[in-house]
């Protein structure tokens, strides 16, 4: 199973190949290849995966990601995960 996640651009290095960047996963920075994904501006939401951004997402779509995995991880008891996960 795949798992790719939300985050937004804060910085973009051309100077580099491939084309790096920095992108912040709800306030976690990573450095991220954004070489795959054309036309991708500072401020704008990439979906993830494995340190590659495949592609762009809509801001509202991406926050509302992002609320739902809050969601999620917030309702997770370490001592009593979800009876599909024992």
């Amino acid at each position: 199973m795949c798992l790719a996640i939300p985050g937004k651009v804060l910085s973009i290095d051309t100077s580099v190949q491939p084309t790096m960047g920095v992108v912040s996963f709800g306030g976690v920075e990573k450095r991220v290849c954004l070489e795959w994904t054309q036309d991708v501006a500072l401020g704008d939401y990439v979906i993830v995966h494995v340190g590659f951004a495949i592609s762009k997402m809509d801001e509202e779509e991406a926050l509302e990601t992002l609320k739902l995995i809050a969601e999620i991880d917030s309702g997770w008891d370490e001592q009593n995960p979800p009876a599909e996960v024992k």
